[in-house]
């Protein structure tokens, strides 16, 4: 499998959230409504593969080991420390506590962290995991894999803002129709109170749609189905795997509790990229003549 160089025009440099609008629809999310699960990441069979097909997702309880979590997040404590060319956005609240934080503390202030994997050798061993990648082949019927980006939301306690409905492939210069697979990996539980997964069973079926530059680059909140939310709530080790054109979000962390997570997006080697030009036009910009 390959995995991506980040490029070197990125910057390690510290950035701060720049957002302005946090509050969002108290409606905007339901949680009475669970998802479907597979108990373990070795029980996924040509079943499971087939209802991925229908419902865009396939939630997995036993992924990683509780070894293997530890050593991830020593990874990302590691690179936030020593960032080399990953890439960490802070929330916006954090500014006078990065200097002074240490690796572990800096996780509690983090709202966005990108193009880690290649910084410490564990993070490679989870982008390069067997039982991943065995999944991944599966759903993208392709046995040439490239992960393309690596990333985590890392939703500090108390402070971990919500990202709002959209969908990955609106955020990614590839045709629609590319069999995109996202990996989202709990490392603390992540709970309907502390920001899980919120997913929309099908939306993938349905194609692209125009998104807005509003508390992020998102799905405009009237159009989102929330009828049809399901709430994919995980222990550390358990992975949601999910189609690029998936409707998803996660509401707010306003607990006392942790909630980090790694997510990993693989597609088949040598997909071909299409201009940005192409990508707005499909998924929409502030220039299009749309309302939200």
């Amino acid at each position: 499998m390959n995995h991506h160089s980040a490029p070197s025009a990125r910057s390690a440099a510290f950035k701060m959230d720049t957002a302005t609008e946090f509050d969002y629809p108290g409606d905007l999310y339901r949680f009475d409504k669970p998802a479907t699960f597979v108990e373990s990441i070795d029980a996924v069979g040509e079943a499971e593969i087939e209802r991925f097909a229908v419902e865009g997702y396939l939630a997995v309880r036993n992924v990683l080991e509780p070894g293997e979590i530890t050593d991830v997040l020593a990874a990302l404590s590691h690179v936030l420390t020593r960032p080399g060319q990953a890439q960490i956005e802070y929330e916006s609240w954090a500014a006078a506590l990065v200097d002074t934080a240490t690796g572990t503390e800096r996780m509690d202030l983090v709202r966005k962290f990108m193009w880690f994997v290649n910084e410490d050798s564990r993070l490679r061993t989870l982008a390069t995991n067997e039982r991943i990648l065995r999944v991944v082949r599966q759903l993208t019927g392709s046995q040439d894999l490239t992960m393309f980006q690596d990333m985590a939301l890392l939703k500090p306690p108390g402070g971990g803002r919500e990202k709002p409905w959209h969908q990955d492939n609106a955020f990614f210069a590839y045709e629609p129709g590319t069999p995109i697979i996202g990996v989202w990996i709990a490392l603390d539980p992540a709970t309907p109170e502390n920001g899980c997964m919120h997913v929309i069973p099908g939306s993938h079926a349905e194609g692209p749609v125009v998104h807005f530059k509003r508390r992020d680059w998102q799905l405009c909140d009237d159009e989102v189905e929330v009828s049809r939310d399901t709430v994919v709530p995980l222990a550390p080790g358990g992975a949601l795997f999910f189609h690029g054109l998936l409707h998803h979000g996660t509401p707010a962390n306003r607990t006392d509790t942790r909630r980090r997570a790694v997510q990993l997006h693989y597609q088949p080697t040598r997909t071909p990229g299409i201009p940005q030009e192409r990508r707005l036009e499909i998924f929409g910009s502030e220039g299009k003549d749309v309302t939200c």
